[in-house]
């Protein structure tokens, strides 16, 4: 009996390994066409899905397949081209319901682009005053033509605060914690704005999900305590693309932001640096990022914190005494009441999934415009 019984145990342990390696295969992964070709059809969601709170969502893996995507089309890295987001889409023309039975629906695929952009003077003060007529488009280097313009100075906010919990930014945690939860008080409009709470060492974790509630933010940051690695890159694909992606998406029109406090140092990450910069174009966010270097010098992390920003129409700081940290917080928050956006559409727009360069230039040499880099078409 006990030798039919040792048979029948040893024969089940291969469908046991078999379902462990099954449920590990669908870790989420980036969309960078330089592994995986486009597969624009498939709207698979990823294994771990966050909670509300404290909640360690799984890390991109390198081998995943283009399934687990969560539908983001490949495109090239930007790296070599760049990174953004088309934004275009299908719009029902016909009155159906989507679950459509034999009613046909027709689709129409608009080619516009939007973008959220600053301008500055000289002396870096915010140039509020401008109009459509200041303003001219190169997409790829062609002129687009522009169908609006506006002062986008109080469109709602859907910030996230991404905060570096690792053991190199031990130093001045305490007070960067402060100067945070004293920016949220500021920026957060009860029922407008949202914000959520990231505190990421060797993983992302969520503290406090998306509120209006700025006491709920406070206790999300002061949940937060360094220590252990560091996975920048994947903390900030996470937040792209598991939060701020999906907010309010096709219902209501926001301004999605990122503010990054860290070192800039990665040693953990599953995506790189350039998958985590494509993710946040596609995803339209801008990211602002704090410095949490206190060595008096610019490091290799605070340029990658440089690229961050620059890439995505944000801008960086590197605050090296500690009362400057909450001086950046206050220029974020001033800037997210000044800004501009407009809408155009390209000159000779192909639905091919490749990267496009984007210029906003002001006719008035003395202004300087920060805008996102670029986006990818959409593909058929």
């Amino acid at each position: 009996m006990k030798y039919f019984l040792i048979l029948a145990i040893a024969a089940m342990l291969p469908c046991g390994l078999a379902a462990q390696d099954s449920s590990q295969s669908q870790l989420p992964t980036a969309p960078s066409a330089s592994k995986f070709p486009p597969h624009p059809t498939q709207t698979a969601s990823p294994a771990g899905q966050p909670s509300a709170a404290s909640t360690s969502p799984p890390a991109p893996a390198q081998n995943a397949t283009p399934a687990q995507n969560n539908g983001q089309n490949g495109g090239t890295p930007p790296a070599a081209k760049g990174t953004a987001l088309a934004n275009s889409g299908g719009a029902n023309t016909s009155g159906a319901s989507e679950a459509g039975d034999d009613v046909p629906i027709i689709r129409k695929r608009v080619n516009e682009v939007n973008v959220v952009f600053t301008v500055t003077d000289k002396r870096d003060h915010f140039v509020k005053d401008l109009t459509q007529a200041d303003f001219h488009v190169l997409d790829d280097n062609k002129p687009g033509l522009i169908d609006s313009f506006s002062h986008e100075t109080n469109l709602p906010l859907r910030v996230g605060l991404l905060i570096d919990a690792s053991n190199s930014v031990r130093d001045r945690f305490k007070f960067e914690q402060e100067s945070a939860i004293e920016f949220l008080n500021q920026i957060i409009r009860p029922n407008y704005d949202k914000a959520f709470v990231i505190g990421f060492d060797t993983t992302p974790e969520v503290t406090q999900d998306f509120t209006d509630n700025t006491e709920e933010l406070s206790h999300g940051v002061r949940m937060l305590r360094p220590g252990g690695g560091t996975a920048l890159y994947d903390a900030v694909y996470f937040a792209c693309r598991d939060k701020l992606m999906k907010a309010d998406r096709g219902v209501l029109a926001t301004r999605r932001a990122i503010i990054l406090l860290s070192d800039g140092e990665d040693n953990q990450s599953r995506v790189s640096r350039e998958e985590a910069i494509e993710m946040a174009q596609r995803a339209e966010v801008i990211i602002y990022t704090i410095s949490t270097n206190t060595s008096g010098m610019k490091l290799r992390g605070d340029k990658v914190l440089q690229r961050f920003a620059d890439e995505t129409g944000g801008k960086a700081f590197f605050p090296f005494k500690i009362e400057d940290v909450a001086n950046a917080f206050t220029e974020i928050s001033d800037e997210l009441r000044s800004q501009y956006a407009i809408s155009y559409k390209p000159a000779d727009f192909l639905a091919d999934g490749k990267y496009r360069s984007i210029q906003i230039i002001a006719d008035n040499r003395k202004y300087h415009v920060r805008a996102r880099k670029g986006y990818y078409a959409p593909t058929q």
